[in-house]
């Protein structure tokens, strides 16, 4: 019996470890998994030894809220790693907490894959050291990873992108949009503002402002948000149908993004894996963030790239607009949005660059491909 640990922190991580797991499964029914994960984690087959909710926050005051619970998990899971040692360690993205439990089963003799890479090649490239130090392999889902790795002697592959093959069939548009309580004719925007509380906090009373400005200069355009589960309502508020008055139709459904993003003409989403998903949905898109202040101008000089959104840096060049920090204003997603809605040319240019991401991306199977070389690791471990 084979026995494997993965670690995840946040939704986008948990939906790639459990298909991982369930990968994993079918090349080795008997396989016994454990680890740091969520639902899709558990729906795998793992046994969970922890829940990530809670733990994924971004900014320095959010992260030091949850330093002792992060901790006690740690501890908790290199506990469980001794008790029963797993033939190999798969660390799922999440590099904060990753790195630090990586290290600790490596010292002991498991085999770590590194599983979504963190993004070494954008910001704090010294942690490429330790990356060479604790992995046995990194399995990287963007093609032009695989050279940076290369360069830096770390043992790595490219699977592609799990979530080429993860995008369910989403609802119709006419069904989704009538659930809503919106018309099925009318041109609809999606707004994302993320996924977790901080950046919801910092994000969506722009585009709940930007909204009334489209409204205004657009007609009949109306709004659908996309709520991450599990979230407080209160933070939404700003979006909250009575908030606004009677030229703006609004509504959210939660948990729906992929049926949001194709119930959508445009959308405008928090820099993230959303903006790969609304490249999958072949949308155009505005990508927006904002960090508070402060945290923006000490991480800043650390950023080695000129662009933020996952798909611009896949495409190697700028194909959906950015408005990022001080540009992120209402002024600015409203004319970009305008734009994108109004002027059929420009949408068309968008989304033929995110055709290129998108062929980019590889074809369907990595879970497959991971969790084949998640196993040949652990072989080449003796330890399968």
């Amino acid at each position: 019996m084979t026995r494997v640990l993965i670690s995840c922190g946040e939704a986008s991580g948990d939906l790639y470890a459990g298909a991982l797991a369930a990968e994993i499964r079918r090349l080795e029914p008997d396989a016994a998994i454990a680890g740091f994960g969520g639902a899709r984690l558990r729906e795998a087959g793992a046994r969970l030894l922890g829940d990530y909710r809670g733990f994924a926050v971004t900014g320095i005051k959010e992260a030091l809220r949850v330093v002792p619970r992060s901790w006690r998990m740690l501890r908790q899971l290199e506990a469980a790693a001794i008790a029963e040692p797993p033939a190999v360690f798969v660390a799922v993205d999440f590099p904060d907490f990753n790195f630090r439990l990586a290290a600790r089963l490596a010292r002991r003799g498991v085999p770590v894959v590194y599983y979504v890479s963190p993004q070494l090649w954008a910001w704090r490239a010294g942690r490429m050291k330790t990356m060479k130090t604790i992995a046995s392999k990194v399995l990287v889902i963007f093609p032009f990873e695989e050279a940076v790795y290369q360069r830096a002697g770390v043992p790595v592959e490219f699977v592609g992108h799990p979530l080429v093959e993860l995008i369910p069939t989403p609802a119709p548009r006419e069904a989704v949009l009538r659930e809503a309580g919106l018309a099925p004719d009318a041109p609809t925007v999606a707004l994302l503002p993320g996924s977790r509380p901080n950046e919801i906090h910092n994000i969506l009373p722009t585009l709940a402002a930007a909204a009334r400005r489209v409204a205004a200069a657009v007609p009949r355009v109306q709004f659908l948000v996309a709520r991450a589960p599990g979230l407080d309502g209160a933070l939404f508020d700003p979006v909250a149908p009575d908030r606004f008055d009677g030229g703006v139709r609004i509504a959210s459904l939660e948990g729906r993004a992929d049926d949001v993003l194709a119930a959508a003409d445009v959308v405008v989403t928090a820099s993230g894996t959303a903006t790969l998903q609304t490249a999958l949905h072949d949308r155009a898109m505005v990508i927006v963030y904002r960090l508070p202040a402060l945290e923006y101008a000490i991480f800043r000089p650390f950023v080695k790239v000129d662009t933020f959104g996952m798909v611009n840096l896949v495409a190697g060049r700028r194909v959906v607009p950015e408005l990022i920090q001080g540009d992120f204003t209402p002024e600015a997603v409203t004319r970009e949005t305008v734009s994108l809605l109004t002027d059929a040319s420009r949408a068309a240019e968008v989304r033929a660059g995110l055709a290129e991401v998108r062929a980019r991306l590889g074809g369907a199977g990595a879970s497959r491909r991971a969790a084949e070389a998640v196993l040949a690791v652990a072989r080449a471990a003796g330890r399968a």
